[in-house]
């Protein structure tokens, strides 16, 4: 190895040429390429007197003019061996690398810049390490030439020659596929042992990735596992589509980009769409990654963000098309009709949360869909019932295998409008179990405060769910959670009145089965008699869909003869159902014994409907004691015990002898053994019982009575008044005996009702008991 040469001798002051796009290293010829006209005006100055230019690289390829501020100042000094100029008026030069020098202070700018300058001397020491690197660099740019195939076998032969280690870093260094940064790092390097083990390292580097790529180029079909190789494959897709200008020309992408554009999404979903779109370019179409990514991007760009429908905000007409498909339901038309209105004087409301409660077959569910039409909206059901995973309401985590959105986002992708009327059929069906608390993750879908921003787990970004008019649908209150009744508008839908089920069957369900079945009114005619005694004969129901049936029952039957070749028009009255449907199935008038001691009829209600509740009582001889049956709940059972305390109080005023109670075994039942009853209400109906069988005086026919009561005999108010008047007048009966508080709920009663039952109201219990049983001479 030959020694270090000796340094050369430089001037202190000299001009300073900045250089773009290539770096100049000592004693090496560099063409170069100037168009500045101070900088022409320097190298021919320069060329003429035979001074030292300064080579200094400038930070920014971009820089028009720069100055110190935008030049590396560690340079190279260089001598100019030949200038050409041509027509557009550049000029390009040879320039031949000195030494290293770096720029002391800055003298001027005009017209071109001046410095002094200090030279800089490299550092070498012979050692045992520094021949160990310089063998090792050897050995190392041999094996780089046999794989880059920009540097030749004569390159090789230009190494070897080189008169020290620190000209061979710098012809190394200088042919090397390094960027214009790590250049400048050797050239502001003075010591020759960092500079080897910096290019050593720059060598093991390019060596890996040109292994790399040849493997990749002789083998493209085996996977690469490392995320080191997938990076650089990546790159160099990015590189090779980058050149040819077609990194986005596949038609999926194009069709993606395009709906991204059409979708309206808000900025945030933009950005994760626009991300995982970036992604999804990157990727091989064949993995399974890329099916996943391409399954959610769907998905963005599917969701309509922006895509809603008008709403048909004309009063009148959203109130023809309510009454046209609904008999009755004011309360619920009354309702849209103000949301409605409100919408109309102020277009940003947001959507209400309503709450339809009421027993199956008063038409809930078809409510819905005639509201979503009388305002102009879509409509979509999701039925609730049996629903037991929080996943179907929130959707999956990406991160599971076939995972979705939730049922909300599915269905407004359905409709494809993000104001529909979305009814959430059966909210009381809802079950709970390890998946998770469908009823919780309800919470933030049905309040208006958080739903402007709900968030699915599978899109997860905010969708705005505020203009959604949401409405749910139950049989009964008590299992929807409290904190989720809250947030809704609860409207109740009870049972219809005989006289609102025959106008519904003649207006709604008649001519409906009539059509399904294929048959004009040539060919059938339903007298009034005969639908008023299928309600009260062959069906008994607070809804209407053993109605509906027993119809389409007459409907088939007819059919059958009309198929059959018969052309004569069927005209069915009352008397002929039998031959039709069968011998009736309910009797208007519940069953009593003739002396109606101890019998006395109560009203009850429950989830699908009101129902006329028979109570016994007998008395038998024996050790005093109250034997309770008839699959009976607890409070029901409490509220018995509390009757015959009540009863036993006032024995004197019922002129009962005291030792009646104490001699007689009670027994008291409620028929219909395999039904489950509970609830207070039947507290009168008990004391009016016991006082029966104690007084050995009949209760008055056709009459029935509800009201809980308390030990001091005070009748307190119950709740389902409706339907237990709609019972009673299926029933038959005509005298209805009410707590005195629920007098202000007789607004509510349709006025058939009103018009056919007698109401006696009452607030003391022994009231009661005077007005159910016969007198005394009576029963004598």
């Amino acid at each position: 190895m030959k020694e270090q040469q000796e340094p050369v001798v430089l001037p202190k002051e000299m001009p300073i040429l900045p250089v773009k796009g290539v770096v100049v290293f000592p004693f090496l010829v560099v063409p170069l390429i100037i168009t500045e006209n101070s900088h022409i005006r320097l190298i021919d100055e320069a060329l003429m007197q035979g001074k030292t230019v300064g080579l200094f690289n400038t930070r920014d390829a971009d820089i028009v003019n720069p100055g110190f501020d935008d030049i590396y100042w560690s340079g190279i000094a260089g001598n100019i061996l030949k200038m050409l100029r041509f027509p557009d008026g550049s000029v390009r030069f040879l320039v031949q690398g000195l030494s290293r020098i770096r720029i002391k202070r800055p003298l001027s700018s005009d017209p071109y810049l001046m410095a002094a300058i200090d030279a800089v001397d490299e550092t070498y020491s012979p050692s045992v390490k520094n021949e160990a690197l310089h063998r090792n660099l050897m050995d190392q740019l041999k094996q780089l030439i046999e794989l880059a195939p920009y540097l030749s076998e004569e390159f090789y032969v230009s190494a070897l020659n080189q008169d020290t280690p620190g000209q061979l870093t710098d012809l190394v260094a200088s042919n090397m596929n390094l960027s214009i940064e790590e250049k400048q790092k050797f050239v502001a390097e003075p010591n020759v042992q960092k500079r080897m083990e910096k290019l050593i390292y720059h060598i093991n580097r390019e060596k890996e990735v040109l292994e790399l790529s040849k493997k990749i180029q002789s083998d493209a079909a085996q996977e690469l596992g490392k995320m080191q190789r997938e990076y650089i494959l990546r790159e160099q897709i990015k590189a090779i589509q980058k050149e040819l200008g077609d990194d986005a020309a596949r038609p999926e992408i194009v069709e993606l980009k395009e709906r991204i554009e059409e979708s309206g999404m808000p900025e945030q979903a933009r950005k994760v769409t626009d991300k995982e779109l970036e992604r999804l370019i990157e990727m091989n179409p064949s993995s399974a990654e890329y099916t996943v990514s391409r399954t959610f991007l769907d998905w963005l760009v599917s969701v309509p963000w922006a895509k809603s429908t008008d709403d048909i905000l004309d009063v009148k007409k959203a109130r023809k098309i309510l009454d046209k498909d609904h008999y009755d339901l004011d309360k619920v038309k009354e309702r849209i009709i103000e949301f409605l209105a409100v919408r109309r004087l102020k277009p940003d409301m947001k959507g209400p949360i309503l709450c339809f409660v009421g027993p199956p077959g008063v038409g809930k569910t078809s409510l819905g869909r005639s509201i979503a039409r009388a305002m102009g909206r879509e409509f979509y059901r999701l039925s609730l019932g049996g629903v037991r995973d929080e996943a179907e309401i929130r959707g999956h985590r990406r991160t599971y295998i076939g995972a979705m959105p939730g049922r909300i986002i599915q269905g407004l992708k359905r409709v494809g409008s993000n104001n529909p009327v979305f009814m959430l059929d059966e909210i009381d069906k809802l079950g709970t179990d390890f998946r998770g608390d469908p009823s919780s993750a309800l919470l933030e879908v049905l309040d208006p405060e958080q739903n402007h921003a709900f968030s699915d787990h599978y899109l997860e970004v905010d969708f705005d769910l505020s203009r959604v008019m949401f409405i749910t649908t139950a049989n009964m209150l008590d299992p929807i959670p409290a904190v989720l009744r809250d947030r809704m508008e609860v409207i109740r839908i009870p049972g219809y009145t005989d006289l609102e089920k025959a106008q519904i069957a003649k207006r709604h369900l008649l001519p409906k089965q009539m059509d399904n079945h294929g048959l004009k009114n040539s060919h059938l005619a339903i007298r009034q008699d005969a639908v008023k005694s299928i309600i009260n004969d062959y069906t008994r129901e607070s809804g209407l869909r053993n109605l509906e049936r027993e119809l389409a029952n007459l409907c088939r039957k007819v059919a059958a003869k009309v198929a059959g070749g018969s052309r004569k028009k069927y005209i069915i009255a009352g008397k002929d159902l039998s031959r039709y449907l069968g011998p009736t199935r309910f009797t208007s008038d519940t069953k009593f014994s003739k002396d109606r001691i101890g019998e006395v009829a109560g009203l009850a209600w429950t989830a699908f409907g009101g129902e006329v509740l028979k109570v016994e009582v007998t008395a038998m001889p024996g050790k005093k004691s109250l034997l309770l049956t008839g699959h009976l709940g607890d409070v029901m059972k409490e509220s018995m015990q509390a009757a015959l305390s009540y009863v036993r109080s006032i024995s004197h005023l019922l002129k009962v002898p005291p030792k009646f109670f104490e001699e007689h075994e009670l027994h008291i039942h409620v028929p219909s053994g395999a039904t489950p009853k509970d609830g207070p209400s039947a507290g009168v109906v008990m004391a009016v019982a016991l006082a029966s069988v104690a007084t050995c005086r009949p209760v008055k026919d056709k009459l029935a009575m509800t009201g809980e009561i308390t030990l001091r005999g005070q009748v307190l108010p119950i709740g389902g008044l409706k339907e237990k008047l709609l019972a009673a007048y299926r029933y038959g009966i005509k005298t209805i005996i009410l707590p005195e508080d629920n007098r202000k709920d007789l607004f509510d009663i349709p006025p058939e009702l009103k018009k056919a039952l007698k109401f006696k109201f009452v607030e003391d219990a022994y009231d009661v008991i005077k007005l159910s049983l016969e007198p005394e001479s009576k029963n004598k």
